[in-house]
């Protein structure tokens, strides 16, 4: 599964682990969305956020003058009043500008409820019509729904690659080119079965009949 470079995508730069790590991520046509903490890591590396989106209740005064200064555009919401978390309201705006392919860069943090959110935002992307990826330093996560099939190139970086169904069941899973390929399986949610898989080939397939996936690539 890859992302055609020609294409315009957003990424969006969240408040959760984000390191030099994420920097090599970044092209030179990308549009840049840092939500809450996550404009002021853009801002600090020198890569002004060309949209900076949050209630910025973790950012102090000094820095949130930074950020304003240094963004193309800074949208400000209440901390109390707004319903969405930073995040999702990054994703909704970037959506409603016409990107179709996101990268939700650092979204998994040490809290545990943020992250599963912003795993649940790869859903919510599709319905909107977009396609959305997170990143950071160990994973890359995908989401799938059925009925798809996709390629999945070898990467050094990432050697694990575990489906995990987002619905009750995702059937007709197969996977070629893997050390452990499966033929028209049904993973359920609690099944342990699509765990810490492997390519065996420079490219490898995903075959989803029905439901939803996530496709976690990983590495120690």
């Amino acid at each position: 599964m890859t992302t055609n470079a020609a294409r315009p995508r957003a990424l969006i730069f969240t408040g959760g682990r984000l390191g030099d790590w994420a920097l090599p991520l970044i092209r030179e046509d990308d549009y840049l969305i840092g939500a809450d903490r996550g404009a002021l890591f853009l801002t600090e590396q020198g890569h002004p956020p060309r949209l900076a989106v949050g209630d910025f209740d973790s950012i102090d005064e000094r820095q949130l003058a930074a950020v304003r200064e240094a963004a193309g555009e800074c949208l400000a919401f209440d901390a109390v009043d707004k319903d969405w978390t930073d995040t999702e309201l990054a994703l909704r705006e970037a959506i409603s500008r016409g990107f179709r392919d996101i990268v939700i860069v650092g979204g998994l943090g040490t809290r545990f409820d943020h992250s599963l959110a912003n795993v649940h935002l790869l859903r919510l992307a599709h319905e909107l019509g977009g396609r959305a990826m997170l990143a950071d330093e160990h994973n890359e996560i995908r989401f799938l729904a059925g009925p798809i099939d996709c390629r999945l190139e070898a990467d050094s970086r990432y050697p694990n690659v575990s489906l995990l169904p987002l619905t009750p069941e995702a059937a007709g899973v197969t996977l070629v080119g893997f050390a452990y390929p499966l033929r028209e399986a049904v993973l359920r949610i609690g099944m342990s079965l699509g765990i810490s898989n492997l390519l065996a080939e420079p490219e490898g397939t995903i075959v989803l009949g029905s439901g939803e996936l996530l496709v976690i690539r990983s590495r120690d």
